[in-house]
């Protein structure tokens, strides 16, 4: 397989992007996922609050596929619905290119020459920053050390989709609520979508060649999918057709998940004992395919 590694997820790096200045006495109607880290940010709402009692704050908070859904809906058409989202490096150089997005202009008080260059380049047009982070984030294997030693295996820095596979396989205890792997299964650019992508590429897929014709029933595409499929079917958990970020998440912290492949951005609530019964049983490594 070709090596691939995502450095900025598209689906889960999210940025607060503005599209209207708060005036005197305005409401702000703020779009984001249903992520812990997201609800987290909305208790900060009184404090912020306090500091500008001539801004009220209002919260739409929606699972992933709907929060896209909407929010692409609402900008495309002008429709005015919300006046700041969280939104991703995917969506940020497309939709200001467009005009869709204001562009961000810092001060003093906001030191953009501090964000990581490659960020800030990502979250950009024409040197113009329409989107400024509320963090960044890659890909990364979670799995239950514990239970990997106990199998006599391990998994390396540089693993290959085979080698994961085996590990699954040798972990997979259903019949003691143990899945070998959980992986995202619901339908969706930032479901399952994003993250076949990138399984995809490792298997020397692609979406398009250079002149741009479809590549979606190439071999590559079609090892990679009935891979995935296979993989979810033989090790996954029951209904991973419904699984999306949250759910799985549940999953892992019960104990129910033996690897997980997500978003770094998970690495703060599996390795938290108040929310994870496996928390010291973790490990991790970035996401970099042979």
């Amino acid at each position: 397989m070709h090596a691939t590694r995502k450095t900025i997820t598209a689906v889960a790096a999210l940025c607060a992007a503005f599209s209207a200045s708060a005036l005197a006495e305005t409401e702000l109607t703020i779009a984001t996922v249903n992520n812990g880290h997201m609800i987290e940010m909305q208790k900060l709402s009184k404090e912020f609050e306090k500091e500008n009692p001539d801004i009220k704050l209002n919260w739409v908070t929606l699972e992933e596929g709907v929060l896209r859904q909407r929010v692409t809906t609402d900008i495309a058409t002008k429709g005015g619905q919300f006046d700041v989202m969280t939104i991703g490096m995917y969506e940020t150089p497309i939709w200001g290119k467009k005009g869709w997005l204001n562009e961000i202009v810092t001060d003093e008080e906001y030191d953009a020459d501090d964000l990581l260059p490659a960020m800030r380049a990502g979250l950009s047009v024409d040197g113009k920053l329409y989107a400024v982070p509320f963090y960044g984030e890659s890909s990364m294997v979670m799995y239950r050390k514990d239970l990997v030693d106990k199998a006599g295996m391990t998994i390396p820095d540089r693993a290959t989709w085979g080698h994961i596979q085996d590990v699954a396989a040798a972990i997979h205890d259903p019949d003691n609520g143990v899945y070998g792997i959980c992986l995202r299964g619901k339908p969706g650019w930032g479901d399952n979508a994003a993250f076949i992508t990138t399984m995809a590429n490792s298997f020397g897929a692609q979406w398009f060649d250079e002149d741009w014709k479809p590549q979606l029933t190439s071999p590559q595409w079609q090892h990679a999918v009935n891979f995935y499929v296979d993989l979810l079917n033989n090790y996954g958990p029951p209904g991973s057709s419904s699984n999306s970020f949250n759910e799985i998440l549940a999953l892992f912290n019960e104990g129910k998940c033996g690897i997980w492949i997500d978003a770094t951005i998970a690495a703060s609530f599996i390795s938290d004992p108040k929310q994870s019964k496996v928390a010291d049983k973790v490990a991790s490594h970035r996401l970099r395919w042979l």
